[in-house]
Parts: C-alpha cells; sequence; structure tokens
C-alpha cells in the first residue's frame, strides 16, 4: 500500500549560487527562484497533496546585507499581487508561519489581502515560512501557555505553534546540496522522510519532485516500531 502524502516541506536553497554560476547579481537568483515557486506550487495542487509549506525567509536572513533584505522583501510583496491568480485558478489557501510583526504595514496588508482573497479556496493549502525560525516559534508557543498550564504536555505545544492548522511533515526537500535543515520545522518533522538533493532551487524540475514523492510513497515508515 502507498505512503499517504498530506504535507511536504521544502528548504529552497541556492537562488544565489544559481545567480552566481551564471555571473548575475543575486537578486536575478532570487526571482528564477520565485518563478520556480509557482511552478513547485502548481504541481502540488495538481497532485491533490493537501498542505506545501516553503521555507522563503528566515529569522536568521535579516543578517544579510540590508539591501538584498530590501530587495526580498519587495520581491515577497510583488509574489503576493502577482500570483493571486494562480492561487485562484488552482484553487489554493494561502497561509504563513512565522512572526509577521517586524515586517513593514504595506508587507503585512499584501500579505493579509492574499489570505483574505483564498480564504475560501479548498485545496492545496500553501504556507509560506516568513520571519520564520523553528526555535523561534517553540519558544512563541511555550510563552503562551506556561501561565495557564501546570503541567504542558506535547499537544498543548503543538496547538500553540504557528502550524498548529497543519499536520506533521511527512516530506522535507532541500535543494542546494546542503544537507541540514536550518532551523526549519525541527517539531513537525519529527519523522518526515528527508531528501537532500544536489540541484539548485531555480534548476529544481517537476520531475525531480514527482521522483521524490514516488520514492516516498514506497518507504516502510514504522515510526519507531519494529
Amino acid at each position: 500500500m502507498k505512503n499517504k502524502l498530506n504535507h511536504i516541506a521544502i528548504i529552497m536553497d541556492g537562488n544565489g549560487r544559481w545567480a552566481k554560476n551564471k555571473n548575475l547579481i543575486r537578486s536575478k537568483g532570487h526571482l528564477a527562484g520565485m518563478e520556480k515557486v509557482r511552478e513547485i506550487t502548481t504541481l502540488i495542487a495538481k497532485k491533490n497533496i493537501p498542505y506545501l509549506t516553503l521555507y522563503a525567509f528566515s529569522t536568521e536572513n535579516w543578517k544579510r546585507p540590508k539591501q538584498e533584505v530590501s530587495f526580498l522583501m519587495s520581491l515577497l510583496r510583488k509574489y503576493l499581487k502577482n500570483e493571486k491568480k494562480t492561487y485562484i485558478d488552482n484553487n489554493i489557501k494561502f497561509n504563513t508561519i512565522g512572526d509577521l510583526s517586524p515586517f513593514d504595514k504595506k508587507t503585512i496588508n499584501a500579505i493579509n489581502e492574499l489570505k483574505n482573497t483564498t480564504k475560501e479556496n479548498t485545496g492545496l493549502t500553501q504556507s509560506l515560512a516568513l520571519n520564520y525560525g523553528s526555535r523561534d516559534e517553540i519558544t512563541r508557543a511555550v510563552n503562551k501557555i506556561k501561565d495557564n498550564i501546570k503541567e504542558i504536555k506535547e499537544e498543548d505545544i503543538t496547538n500553540a505553534l504557528d502550524s498548529k492548522t497543519l499536520p506533521d511533515v511527512d516530506v522535507i526537500i532541500r535543494s542546494g546540496g546542503e544537507k541540514r535543515l536550518s532551523n526549519f520545522l525541527l517539531w513537525q518533522s519529527y519523522y518526515s522522510e528527508i531528501f537532500f538533493i544536489n540541484t539548485l532551487w531555480p534548476d529544481i524540475s517537476s520531475l525531480e519532485i514527482e521522483n521524490i514523492i514516488e520514492d516516498f510513497e514506497k518507504i516502510n515508515r514504522r515510526f519507531g516500531e519494529i
């Protein structure tokens, strides 16, 4: 029997190296990466997989040069505006995880507008992890509940996380050749199948994703049992 795939999470790594390899400025890599988001999100929606989470901007990404951070914020706003038709045409619901409080009002308004526009969609739920770090998420969750519960249980933390409406992650894919999780969905990925691939994010193909899905369906998932 094939494994049921409910939730894919992707660490989209390699935009900067992709640009460097082509003697382009880093912003061109981020633009190419944005185009790839549309392709892969649409693929996952057509596969009838309920949840996709994309690591778009981490809590550590603020340490990048100010000019690059500013460009990434403008690129995010452009994406939220231009991709509205993609979400509507493919019945995709837009969601975010992460602490949005550091973002400017223009960016938050764009996020909320797309959430509102797509809130009745019933197909894929695509979550962008924005200003997201798993340690930060867990810390915020514990602080939400610490004064109200004498003994904190696993489900209390789960229900206080940004991802409380999402199922645990079945598959994590990291592009770009690095083999680490980089503070991404550490709580939710406790029994994820992890696929590290060498392809840089802008070069990743639908076929690679489809092959990973097929490989996942064949895995004997024991969850600690024999």
